[in-house]
């Protein structure tokens, strides 16, 4: 990849980036991950290249070390109750609705990713679509977000 930033200028990102960043004093780490993190570490160091190297990841498990390499650290909170509508909302726009009731389900949603809420939404379109509906209900999204809400997050 390393050679790649050199070779092309672009913009590289690595998702799920806790794969490689992870702490490399976690008991149930293998001396692999720990070597390509310390590479990975390396290759950032001299990177000279006018490439820009993104990442992203669930917070918590990332080794110190990352932190001192890259340039700029964003957080990203989870959506309050106004974005989780307004994400309803737009991730809905294109399809027929009953009166649906937004603030009770973005209340319904607190917890939820953005990508969850998004989920359910497009979850909530693709099972209006397969059962033949022609609109999208409010208590199918409401068990889209219960369901997603009682799903436990696997631990990374």
């Amino acid at each position: 990849m390393f050679d790649a930033t050199e070779q092309t200028r672009g913009v590289y990102f690595f998702d799920e980036f806790d794969a490689i960043g992870s702490e490399r004093v976690i008991a149930s780490d293998v001396g692999e991950i720990r070597r390509g993190l310390n590479n990975f570490l390396q290759m950032i160091e001299q990177d000279r290249s006018h490439s820009m190297v993104f990442a992203a990841t669930n917070p918590g498990i990332l080794d110190r070390a990352l932190f001192r390499r890259f340039d700029d650290i964003l957080h990203v909170d989870l959506p309050d109750e106004s974005q989780i509508a307004e994400l309803l909302q737009a991730r809905l726009a294109g399809t027929q609705q009953q009166s649906i009731q937004w603030s009770d389900l973005a209340c319904r949603a607190i917890g939820l990713s953005h990508a969850e809420v998004a989920r359910a939404a497009d979850d909530v379109i693709k099972d209006a679509a397969v059962s033949r509906r022609a609109e999208v209900r409010e208590e199918d999204i409401r068990a889209m977000l219960d369901e997603l809400k009682a799903t436990p997050i696997p631990a990374s």
